[in-house]
């Protein structure tokens, strides 16, 4: 029987704790009512929709992280290359004059940050 590498398991964990959060916000800003509606500000429609799509990958690819599954990796490198994407979707967005929240320049990058060092950890695995 082997051990659970560290990395995998700390990898498993911020992935699954990460999934739940990006849900739960998501889910909120999404469905949440005028008042939520409000709190959001202009953020971008297609952005919201990515990120609560993408927090059921997030809870899956944990999922698969902690049960030590080859796939776990390539959806965590799938993850970071789709939010790489949508950050350059975003960014095109914001050239040509289109309403955002500047937190959202800070939350993608930060984003495929964190997907980019889980693959790193899950592929070394």
């Amino acid at each position: 029987m082997s051990s659970r590498p560290t990395g995998t398991t700390i990898a498993a964990l911020v992935a699954l704790i990460f999934g739940a959060m990006t849900l739960f916000g998501g889910g909120t800003a999404l469905f949440g009512g005028e008042m939520v509606q409000e709190a959001v500000g202009e953020a971008v429609p297609f952005i919201l929709w990515f990120n609560f799509a993408a927090g059921f990958a997030y809870v899956l690819a944990g999922w698969g992280l902690w049960i030590l599954r080859p796939w776990a990796a390539w959806l965590s490198g799938a993850i970071c290359l789709a939010t790489l994407g949508i950050l350059l979707a975003f960014l095109v967005h914001v050239l040509r004059g289109g309403g955002h929240e500047l937190r959202t320049l800070v939350a993608l990058p930060l984003r495929a940050g964190v997907w980019a060092a889980i693959f790193a950890t899950a592929w070394r695995s």
